[in-house]
């Protein structure tokens, strides 16, 4: 049984963490940076202990030193929370040798679902529809222009490994690929240590719709519905809901189906997030899995009233699920809104002193915050400051309720995202639901352009 778990984290997410273990009488240990040493989460959690200097390298990547504090401290296991971390299987198997419960799935699963190539052909065997595209490594930009011919532009130039947008971009024709190719590819290899490239269909007015998953180590697998997160910059979400105010209940059913039969085919085990790509005729297809915690759970949470960081415990402890698919209800509205601290025209990070920081209140607002007012947000880490969560009986419930509490959400000293998040719910496009992955583009961008 868990007793004291190390989050291998920061920020709003081993906050989040910290709060769920506080209620079940876990004891936990923060791990922190010396950038972070007056970040919230450290005087949350029983014990803190520094982990090194501000780069990531040296601190929250170093996994040696974080199971080496896991031991000092006397933990059971490790919860990695989303980055960092979170994806690695050398760290799991790391944990795993030195007695630590790692809170995820296998390193086997990790491994696999970590490589975008690998998981396509994972998927593909399991019967899950796939985006058209490469089912192995594109060598170079001459051999990326033959295949984009036959798949058709607009195409997808996508790194095998990592994520959030790096080594990723759209292309249109031959000449933006051979540009493209080459920068993408040495990029991946800087920020993952894998230039490896592959390349997919573009799907035009598509949405990015994902399912949410839970997998016991006794077999049970459950989905918690639906979770929509078109609305991104950099091929990075910033606003996110559940459920879908597009898809069917038919096509949410399907999906819920499809992904729990792909957990099912890998011997998936905690919490994980399948992610579609999902067309105009909500034709929906593969687009990668997320073995871990995501920013977006809370809305999954609000509408389904399950706390899934305790569900990922109780897996970890070898716990049976508790619910079977029919036993989980789905009720109401969220939606979320990631603020970060950037420029809203230029979406460039905007590190500094925050003066002031004062939250919205109200009875349908939930937050989950990384900072407080007599604050420095450095620029060693991600920019995203706090998340808020709205929600309703319905969309509509849910949208008013956000709108009123980001015009109250208050941060003074450096620049956030939140004139672009009060622009974008208050457009007509996405007030009627048309929240494409192209909504940005084509809604906001061009208005930032005229002023």
């Amino acid at each position: 049984m868990i007793k004291k778990i190390v989050i291998a984290n920061r920020g709003e997410i081993a906050a989040r963490i910290i709060r769920t273990c506080k209620r079940l009488g876990i004891a936990t240990v923060a791990v922190y940076s010396e950038a972070d040493q007056k970040a919230p989460f450290v005087s949350m959690a029983d014990e803190c202990y520094l982990v090194g200097p501000p780069r990531v390298q040296e601190s929250y990547l170093n996994a040696e030193k974080i199971i080496s504090i896991a031991r000092q401290a006397g933990a059971d296991a490790i919860h990695p929370g989303y980055g960092f971390l979170s994806e690695n299987s050398q760290f799991a198997d790391q944990c795993r040798d030195a007695g630590l419960l790692f809170i995820g799935p296998s390193s086997q699963v990790l491994e696999q679902m970590g490589n975008k190539i690998a998981a396509r052909k994972a998927m593909k065997d399991a019967g899950v529809p796939i985006v058209p595209g490469t089912d192995e490594a594109v060598a170079d930009a001459e051999e990326a222009k033959g295949i984009a011919e036959l798949i058709g532009y607009p195409i997808m130039l996508k790194a095998a490994s990592g994520g959030g947008g790096i080594g990723m971009q759209v292309v249109h024709t031959n000449k933006e690929l051979e540009k493209a190719f080459d920068s993408n590819a040495k990029r991946a290899q800087s920020f993952f240590g894998d230039g490896v490239m592959f390349m997919e269909k573009k799907l035009e007015n598509a949405r990015h719709i994902e399912i949410q998953l839970l997998a016991d180590h006794h077999g049970n697998v459950v989905h918690l519905y639906d979770r929509e997160c078109s609305i991104q910059r950099r091929n990075q979400k910033v606003i996110e809901e559940a459920p879908s105010p597009f898809i069917s209940e038919t096509t949410r059913q399907e999906m819920g189906d499809s992904a729990v039969r792909a957990a099912k085919a890998l011997n998936y085990t905690n919490a994980g997030t399948i992610e579609f790509i999902v067309d105009e005729q909500e034709h929906f297809y593969f687009l990668e899995m997320n073995t871990r915690i995501q920013v977006e759970h809370p809305v999954t949470e609000e509408i389904t009233g399950l706390d899934i960081v305790e569900q990922q415990i109780a897996i970890a402890n070898g716990e049976k699920l508790a619910y079977e698919q029919s036993d989980i209800a789905r009720s109401g509205h969220a939606i979320e809104a990631r603020i970060y601290a950037e420029d809203p025209k230029t979406f460039f990070p905007s590190p500094g002193y925050i003066s002031a920081f004062e939250l919205p209140d109200g009875e349908n607002i939930r937050h989950e915050t990384a900072v407080t007012d007599d604050f420095t947000v450095t620029p060693f880490y991600d920019p995203m400051i706090g998340k808020l969560i709205a929600r309703g009986a319905d969309r509509g419930e849910a949208v008013a309720a956000l709108k009123q509490a980001l015009l109250h959400y208050k941060v003074e000293g450096i620049k956030t995202n939140i004139p672009m998040l009060i622009e974008v719910v208050n457009h007509d496009q996405f007030l009627n639901g048309n929240t494409t992955t192209a909504f940005i583009d084509n809604y906001y961008l061009p208005m930032v352009k005229t002023n």
